[in-house]
């Protein structure tokens, strides 16, 4: 039981040394006096039961998906480091790559047990510095594929600008109807 309990305290320890740089962390240890390595791991089972039952697992891996990177994209830009700015990049490319291949299987996606826990230790692994899993995926797979077919990606772009502005000028038209039409008939009703 002694081992237990000390690789347990070690744990903790290399933990707590961990989130030393964290000022979050220290603040929250200061303001609760529960010790900051307890209180990141209640916050992880707290997220992780979250997620498990499916309580709005979707949007929690949205905001996970997007708001630590958009952070860290916004800094690498302030700060002109070409290689954050290069690794927020690729990490875009993927993230909207993974959405869109999301929307045609969502669902499929409905009958993945724990597909939101998965789907949010996929962009932790794409995210990380660590890992860099979003430069494998580019580098792997997308890059390639982006390649081949950047022509037909342009053309298909081209052509849904056209459509996009065909539909506007004819919502424009049909606006300036229905305007014109409201006018007469205020003014029929100012006659009468």
């Amino acid at each position: 039981m002694d081992a237990v309990k000390h690789s347990v305290n070690a744990h903790l320890a290399q933990l707590r040394t961990k989130l030393d740089d964290s000022p979050t962390a220290q603040r929250l240890e200061d303001q609760t006096n529960v010790p900051k390595e307890i209180l990141a791991i209640g916050g992880a089972i707290t997220t992780l039961l979250i997620i498990c039952i499916g309580f709005s697992a979707s949007t929690i891996s949205s905001l996970i998906g997007f708001l630590y990177p958009a952070f860290k994209s916004f800094h690498a830009l302030e700060t002109r480091s070409s290689g954050d700015i290069t690794q927020w990049l690729i990490y875009w490319v993927v993230y909207s790559f993974f959405s869109i291949i999301e929307v045609f299987v969502d669902f499929l996606l409905y009958w993945i047990p724990f597909y939101y826990a998965f789907k949010i230790a996929f962009l932790f692994w794409a995210m990380a510095p660590q890992t860099r899993g979003a430069k494998f995926l580019y580098d792997s797979f997308l890059k390639d594929f982006l390649k081949s077919n950047e022509s037909k990606i342009d053309a298909a772009l081209k052509d849904a600008k056209s459509s996009a502005g065909k539909v506007m000028a004819e919502a424009k038209s049909a606006a300036g109807d229905v305007a014109e039409n409201v006018k007469k008939s205020v003014e029929d009703k100012k006659v009468e």
